[in-house]
């Protein structure tokens, strides 16, 4: 993988991931897409919906569709925000939060099988690369005029 650019493992790395959270959903009836926003609600509270896609980093019409898909399994409800007479709670049915447990014991295995086989100071180095990745992109440094050559 060396002659491979940083852009490519991380994006070749990702589509792994994601194949392996569908296929593991698929048992369960479910997305990668679903999972990932029953951990993303509160169980307790709810979570506002308009902090739901940032909390993400999802477009608002894909979590849309998917909060829709969701209500329609039973999955979610919605309630009004008691604080925000505006804004809707996305909260979890009790088969939400049964389903929110699957979701988190399929990432906790994921994260426990991964640190089994890398050492923590690899981890510590690849925690390290990523957070200097998205500083660097968060600050606008890689494509600024200074490091662009003809």
């Amino acid at each position: 993988m060396k002659d491979k650019t940083i852009d490519y493992v991380l994006r070749v790395t990702w589509q792994a991931v994601v194949k392996m959270y569908n296929e593991e959903a698929g048992k369960f009836d479910s997305t990668m897409a679903t999972g990932f926003t029953l951990l993303s609600i509160d169980p307790e509270k709810g979570t506002p919906s308009t902090s739901l896609g940032p909390r993400m980093g999802m477009e608002a019409t894909s979590l849309s569709r998917t909060l829709k898909n969701m209500e329609e399994k039973g999955l979610i409800m919605r309630k009004r925000n008691p604080e925000d007479g505006r804004s809707v709670l996305i909260c979890l049915t009790d088969f939400g939060k049964e389903k929110r447990e699957v979701s988190k014991q399929v990432v906790l295995r994921f994260n426990e099988t991964i640190r089994k086989n890398i050492s923590e100071e690899k981890m510590n180095h690849f925690y390290e690369v990523a957070e200097t990745i998205n500083d660097l992109i968060s600050a606008k440094k890689i494509y600024t005029k200074e490091f662009i050559t003809n």
